[in-house]
C-alpha cells in the first residue's frame, strides 16, 4: 500500500505550467498578425559572418503555417558549408516559437534553388554596400 502512495506524491509534484495549445484554425487576420510577427522575428536572426538579417538576405524561402498551427520555415545558407549551418535553423526555431498563435516551428535546411545574392532585398545590398 505506501508503493501507491508514493507514486501518486511522485505525480502530483509534476505541475504542468505550459498553457494549453491553441488548436483552432487561426483567422484571417490572425494569420496576417502572425505574418508581421513572423517577419520580425525572423529579422532578428543574423548570419555572423554579414552584418545583415537572413530575411533581407532572402535566406528564407518559404514560410507557412498550418491549420494546426505549426510554422513551416523553408530556408537556405549564403554557403552550404557555413560553420553555423546547425545552429541557425536552431536561431530561427527559437525566434519563431515565442509567437502568439504558433504551436510548433519545423525548420528546413534545403539548398535548391542554391541562394545567390539576386535573392537579397535592396536593404541589404545598401547595407553592404553593393549597389
Amino acid at each position: 500500500m505506501s508503493e501507491n502512495i508514493e507514486q501518486v506524491d511522485a505525480k502530483r509534484d509534476v505541475i504542468d505550467v505550459s498553457p494549453p495549445a491553441d488548436t483552432s484554425k487561426p483567422s484571417n487576420a490572425e494569420i496576417e498578425r502572425i505574418t508581421a510577427d513572423v517577419i520580425t522575428q525572423i529579422k532578428t536572426v543574423f548570419d555572423p559572418e554579414i552584418p545583415v538579417d537572413i530575411y533581407e538576405l532572402g535566406l528564407i524561402y518559404t514560410v507557412n503555417l498550418e491549420d494546426d498551427r505549426t510554422l513551416k520555415v523553408e530556408m537556405t545558407l549564403t554557403a552550404p558549408g557555413c560553420p553555423v549551418a546547425g545552429e541557425m535553423p536552431i536561431w530561427v526555431q527559437e525566434a519563431c516559437i515565442m509567437i502568439k498563435g504558433v504551436n510548433k516551428v519545423v525548420v528546413d535546411m534545403v539548398f535548391d534553388p542554391p541562394w545567390t545574392t539576386d535573392l537579397m532585398s535592396d536593404e541589404a545590398r545598401l547595407e553592404l554596400n553593393m549597389f
